[in-house]
């Protein structure tokens, strides 16, 4: 039976749970060779382990996303495993929300070390891969509509997924002379276990306005996406079918942000 993905080696960062763990089962059940590549390294071993016995092809590998050895002993571990590279998932991230008077350089700092410097080592290492294979490859971005829209609970997070969607861009310029697509998604309420804890962080600070049954109100399509709703755009971006499209952000988030 043919896959959409057959024997693609794709790796994903924060591959583990929510989104990331989402889009690990959907490629490998189009025929990928999965990286499970997570801070966590129990969670994503079990995923992992998961996907192999229902058949599929995946291996995890430890990776903080910011530790640029790290990142590149997994792409190392993926070449090692499945002898390639073909598309790598920028996906890792996290948020921590504060009024915007309270942010501090602490949380400033740390949401754009994960968020954007995560993803600029990524994207370097990917391609460095990519180019030592002779070119050809996808970087895929985990943006957000925070991006587009500044929201007052998490304007930090709103910057750093700003900066992902530049980041985008400027790679796609940078590596089209190596056949190498730079694209990205914006989610925009999905439910998952990042998100419950978002909830109850805002909670903490007296933020209602950007808890998820509040966000969920704007959205027209009248509910919060899940991890699932997302994974047919992941399995384009991947495939062939996007071949021809590069340094754009592809908007997931139910008609919640029209412009």
């Amino acid at each position: 039976m043919a896959h959409r993905l057959n024997d693609r080696v794709i790796l994903v960062t924060g591959g583990a749970s929510g989104i990331g763990a989402a889009f690990c089962r959907g490629f490998a059940q189009e025929g990928a060779h999965v990286v499970v590549a997570d801070l966590n390294a129990t969670a994503a071993t079990e995923l992992a382990r998961e996907i192999t016995q229902a058949s599929g092809s995946a291996i995890a590998v430890s990776m903080d996303v910011t530790d640029r050895e790290q990142v590149a002993a997994g792409i190392a571990d993926s070449v090692k495993a499945f002898g390639k590279l073909d598309a790598y998932f920028n996906n890792a991230g996290m948020n921590s929300p504060m009024k915007l008077l309270d942010v501090s350089e602490d949380n400033f700092n740390l949401i754009m070390k994960v968020n954007v410097l995560g993803v600029l080592i990524g994207m370097q290492e990917a391609a460095k891969q990519f180019i030592v294979q002779g070119g050809g490859g996808k970087i895929i971005n985990t943006a957000s509509i925070a991006g587009r829209t500044g929201f007052p609970s998490f304007a930090p997070y709103s910057a750093a997924k700003s900066a992902v969607i530049s980041l985008t861009q400027s790679g796609a310029r940078a590596w089209a002379e190596h056949n190498i697509t730079v694209n990205g998604f914006a989610p925009g309420v999905v439910d998952t276990p990042l998100w419950v804890k978002l909830d109850e962080e805002l909670e903490e600070i007296g933020e209602a306005d950007g808890k998820m049954d509040k966000l969920s109100s704007q959205i027209i399509l009248g509910r919060p996406a899940l991890p699932e709703d997302i994974v047919p755009t992941g399995v384009f971006l991947a495939a062939e079918d996007s071949d021809y499209i590069t340094g754009q952000i592809i908007p997931i988030e139910g008609g919640m942000i029209l412009v």
